[in-house]
């Protein structure tokens, strides 16, 4: 089921503000059919991979565009954007740590957007990607602890059964 948030073209026609693939699929068939070559819709997602073939085919979507984090080169369009500069001592440092931690474009520009100064502003990207990495690093543990935890609980749950098995092997 996806979710309603189609606009009143699609009063009444769902319950509950859902509706099936299929209907969804007639939806945007439909506007496509009665407008010809003069809209364009735009759909985002984080999982392509998830969605229905019958969606993504040709004829429905027929550009598709890959939003990567940012590289190096990007950030240095965004720098050359945001602080009207080419180069700066920090460049080398922030492009090296583009390479160990994924951001976005726009967290690279809401970062620089903070200072018109251009050394205020990389050295609080410098700061962010800090900040980012030691978030990566404490997920990482949380989720090496859990999985542990969990280890540690499947092996003591296997010598329960063993014990519990010899008790009922020596009982008959």
């Amino acid at each position: 089921m996806v979710h309603k948030f189609l606009g009143p073209a699609m009063q009444g026609v769902v319950g509950s503000n859902l509706i099936t693939l299929s209907g969804f699929l007639n939806y945007i068939d439909g506007l496509w059919s009665s407008c010809g070559d003069e809209r364009i819709i735009i759909f985002t997602t984080n999982r392509k991979d998830k969605l229905d073939p019958a969606l993504i085919r040709p004829g429905r979507m027929d550009v598709h565009i890959h939003m990567s984090y940012c590289t190096p080169s990007g950030f240095r369009v965004l720098a050359s954007n945001y602080l009207n500069i080419t180069e700066h001592e920090h460049f080398e440092e922030i492009e090296n740590l583009l390479s160990e931690v994924d951001v976005t474009p726009a967290e690279v520009a809401e970062q620089l957007l903070k200072n018109n100064d251009p050394d205020a502003a990389l050295c609080g990207l410098i700061e962010f990607f800090d900040a980012k990495r030691k978030e990566i690093e404490a997920l990482a543990r949380l989720k090496e602890e859990k999985a542990a935890r969990k280890k540690e609980r499947k092996e003591k749950k296997q010598q329960e059964d063993e014990v519990k098995k010899q008790q009922e092997d020596g009982t008959n």
